[in-house]
């Protein structure tokens, strides 16, 4: 456990205020993780700080907790939290309203999908604390509900994401009309070279944490295994394993929303309590899968990678990689939502025989050599009709190219072409300079 808790400090040791150590205690936490043991004191010193840890190591009460030590009734808007996922939006101001609850703090999540009215009637409230996704913030600081020049505390949690192309437009505008002086807290568990770069820009002097071993991005408690599958034999293959580990609550990440609801489908007509969770779901029902979830009512969420940012659920004992992603980065998110704060916690990727490379890809990142497993009973299934009838077709066609282009070879003049297989494969090369060139020289205009 060292490898993620601060044994030898208590959150009394920190410097937070007796109220919020009152809530710490109620929720059972006696020792701090690393990350929290060394950014709260930071944060509440007035730092800027950016923080990596790994996946899975308390990052939100590390963040959390020294808004609700700075922040006090009456600071309207005082706490600005980004964070790129609706569920994450949930999930933050869910676990900093019980850390808080002593402290009389109000805390709101702001998030598209939820109807407008609902959270504008919130905020004319005056909430010290918003937790929320970039587009609806910035809606609702172009209706005037949301002030930004009361921000004393501005957070962007899973800043990779949040700095990533499709997000940092939004950041930019909402970080850039932030002109008066305010303290930035920036997390995540992968910070690239780019990344941080991007971020320095946003903030004053800031303190570089990282309780990141370089050597590997993920925790200990995670035993990592890949199976070796063809694509039509991974739902079997998932029945087959979920039967043979029994877990007590598994994710299943796939790469898109279609497969996602058929895995899922497939699932439960094999009689697994399993549910889908995507961004094409209605807010509600997403809403409705979470809780489940947290209520332990269900077995197995299948999900794209819109949910790997914003599920912290204690009790996940298994994630299946049923696709593996291109980006390595999005494998360690995945994996981080088993072993959380210490328990143990199984991660089973899913691998076609051609895409080597991508393991390969996650294994340099995460350092990690991950061994490959083998489950007794499952024998492969024979290729499938249609993908032995498309592979006749493509081969078909290559060779119908083929012949086609040796043909075209044959019927050039021998003089002005010639085949060259090695510099230009299958294809045709001048073997001499044209007859006609065009002659002169550019003129350019004098600057």
């Amino acid at each position: 456990m060292s490898d993620i808790f601060d044994t030898k400090r208590i959150f009394g040791d920190l410097g937070l205020r007796p109220d919020v150590l009152s809530g710490i205690e109620e929720v059972g936490f006696e020792h701090p993780t690393h990350v929290q043991a060394e950014l709260i004191p930071l944060a509440i010193a007035g730092k800027d700080v950016m923080g990596q840890s790994r996946t899975g190591t308390g990052k939100t009460a590390a963040f959390g907790l020294p808004i609700l030590h700075l922040l006090k009734p009456g600071d309207a808007f005082g706490a600005l939290c980004l964070v790129p996922t609706r569920e994450l939006a949930i999930q933050v101001a869910r676990e900093m309203d019980v850390l808080g609850k002593n402290t009389g703090l109000h805390k709101l999540a702001v998030y598209g999908g939820q109807k407008i009215e609902i959270q504008a009637k919130r905020l004319k409230r005056n909430p010290e604390i918003i937790v929320g996704t970039p587009g609806r913030v910035m809606d609702m600081n172009n209706r005037g509900l949301l002030p930004y020049n009361k921000v004393k505390i501005a957070v962007l949690d899973e800043v990779d994401r949040m700095l990533d192309i499709g997000f940092r437009e939004d950041i930019r505008k909402i970080l850039g009309a932030m002109k008066h002086r305010h303290q930035t807290i920036f997390v995540s568990a992968t910070i690239s070279d780019e990344i941080e770069r991007l971020a320095r820009k946003y903030m004053h002097k800031p303190v570089n944490l990282s309780t990141v071993d370089k050597k590997s991005l993920t925790v200990s408690q995670v035993r990592q295994s890949y199976v070796t599958v063809q694509a039509w034999d991974k739902r079997r293959l998932l029945r087959h394993i979920i039967k043979a580990e029994n877990p007590e609550l598994a994710l299943v990440f796939c790469r898109t929303k279609i497969t996602v609801d058929k895995v899922a489908d497939d699932l439960r007509k094999k009689g697994i309590n399993a549910q889908a969770l995507h961004a094409d779901m209605h807010q509600s029902k997403r809403n409705r899968v979470m809780e489940q979830l947290r209520n332990g009512n269900l077995h197995v969420v299948v999900a794209s990678d819109v949910a790997a940012r914003g599920i912290d659920v204690d009790g996940i004992t298994h994630v299946f990689n049923y696709d593996i992603p291109d980006d390595p980065e999005v494998y360690v998110h995945r994996i981080g939502r088993t072993a959380r704060t210490g328990r143990s916690g199984r991660a089973i990727l899913f691998v076609q025989p051609e895409q080597g490379a991508l393991l390969q890809n996650v294994e340099r990142l995460t350092n990690v050599e991950i061994d490959e497993l083998h489950f007794e009973g499952f024998e492969p299934g024979p290729e499938p009709r249609n993908v032995r009838a498309k592979r006749a077709e493509l081969d078909r066609e290559r060779e119908e190219n083929r012949k086609n282009l040796g043909r075209t070879i044959s019927e050039a003049p021998s003089k002005e072409l010639a085949e060259d297989a090695d510099r230009f494969p299958g294809g045709v090369v001048p073997s001499a300079l044209p007859k006609r060139r065009m002659g002169g020289r550019l003129r350019g205009r004098r600057r």
